[in-house]
């Protein structure tokens, strides 16, 4: 079992922290834990919210006669002690995305800053499969870690006030998909047609943490054609 310590952050939330590494494994750990929280919850349990190596989970404490803290973290080591018998229930995704520069804002720089041709840039960014460690900064918006440390490229030091939905972006090793419009820092190098967000669906996203994205190119003519 991985190493982890709790915390308390308030009267009303804990964060489980299983240390500073990321890892796949160590991150499927804590979707396992999350979804069985979700799918069989302890008496209090609010909601939690899973990062890279952190589960925070908010309950209520007046559902506890004495010390919540720690009844909470008692109930999570149960949890814990059987979430590798529950496999996450996850899909692979393939995103389109076109990498014209009408649409890849930052690819020449992206190119230029690791010394390669927009070709070699976007071969190596479409020519891995990526893991979803978790959604946040606006709702539906994938965090995907690994991107290769070829193209690895900082934030922007002055972030864009508006980037269009479905771009997708590379921010130090990780790479990501606005699903809305929205303000933002990411090294954009393409865009999607694709819809991240299904408002009239059971899952309001398309993406769920724990799911793999494989992106594959596509022109601004197929582009075109998904409108």
């Amino acid at each position: 079992m991985d190493d982890f310590q709790y915390a308390a952050l308030s009267e009303t939330a804990i964060i489980i922290d299983f240390g500073k590494k990321i890892t796949i494994e160590k991150n499927t750990r804590i979707l396992q834990l999350a979804e069985r929280l979700a799918n069989n919850p302890f008496l209090g349990f609010i909601e939690s919210v899973p990062s890279y190596t952190t589960l925070t989970i908010y309950y209520n404490p007046l559902a506890f006669s004495e010390n919540p803290y720690k009844q909470v973290c008692l109930l999570i080591d149960d949890y814990l002690s059987i979430t590798e018998q529950f496999p996450l229930d996850t899909k692979t995704v393939s995103i389109p995305v076109c990498y014209d520069l009408l649409f890849g804002f930052d690819l020449q720089e992206v190119a230029s800053t690791n010394k390669l041709t927009t070709d070699q840039v976007i071969n190596y960014h479409k020519n891995k499969i990526y893991h979803v460690f978790f959604l946040g900064f606006t709702p539906g918006f994938p965090f995907l870690g690994g991107v290769d440390s070829k193209i690895a490229t900082p934030r922007k030091e002055t972030p864009r006030m508006n980037i269009p939905a479905g771009s997708v972006g590379i921010a130090g090793n990780q790479t990501g998909i606005y699903p809305i419009d929205s303000p933002g820092g990411w090294q954009i190098i393409g865009r999607t047609p694709v819809s991240l967000l299904q408002i009239d669906q059971e899952s309001p996203t398309l993406i769920q943490p724990g799911d793999k994205i494989k992106f594959y190119s596509i022109t601004k003519e197929e582009f075109s054609s998904y409108y």
